[in-house]
């Protein structure tokens, strides 16, 4: 499994987290996903099997949905 972060946009609410979240959950391969609402920026952890998705496809699961993906970085 990869742990993945991304930095998101700063989210105004929890219903935007659990958005996030389950778009997340939905990329197939990713195994793992939670949202923190931080005071001035959001981030995503998850952990994510490689050879079912890349990290693009995850950020793009984020931005079909309407959120910005700042910076994606694997760790």
């Amino acid at each position: 499994m990869q742990k993945a972060v991304l930095q998101l946009e700063t989210l105004a609410c929890p219903t935007c987290m659990q958005k996030i979240e389950a778009a997340l959950k939905n990329v197939d391969g990713v195994d793992k996903a939670s949202v923190k609402i931080l005071f001035n920026a959001s981030k995503a952890k998850l952990d994510f099997d490689a050879t079912k998705t890349t990290l693009t496809n995850i950020q793009k699961a984020v931005e079909t949905i309407g959120y910005e993906v700042l910076k994606a970085s694997e760790k």
